[in-house]
């Protein structure tokens, strides 16, 4: 992310030009917008011809649906990792008391 600093940059999703303006680099923007414009193509090769927005809308629910996907993935690892750090910890506690 930028300090602050509001870049512009346009980018294509499903065939339409968007000017966006964020904080963010104009590169993960425009990776950002790919990530929108490769699930709205892939939705319309599943599903063929809908209106515009309601492929943009199966494509946000499917782009959350991905995200949602990943947290909880992160939140089980997380937990798998405190579990295995306690269980160290508490080996060396034994290790350290009876040394």
């Amino acid at each position: 992310m930028t300090d602050g600093i509001r870049e512009s940059v346009t980018v294509r999703i499903a065939g339409e030009e968007h000017t966006i303006r964020s904080n963010a680099e104009p590169a993960y923007t425009t990776r950002c917008a790919e990530h929108v414009d490769q699930r709205i193509h892939e939705i319309k090769k599943q599903v063929g011809l809908l209106e515009g927005h309601k492929v943009a809308i199966l494509a946000a629910l499917s782009i959350t649906d991905e995200l949602f996907q990943a947290l909880d993935t992160q939140e089980e690892s997380d937990s798998q990792m405190a579990e295995r750090v306690n269980a160290l910890a508490a080996r060396l506690e034994d290790v350290v008391s009876n040394g």
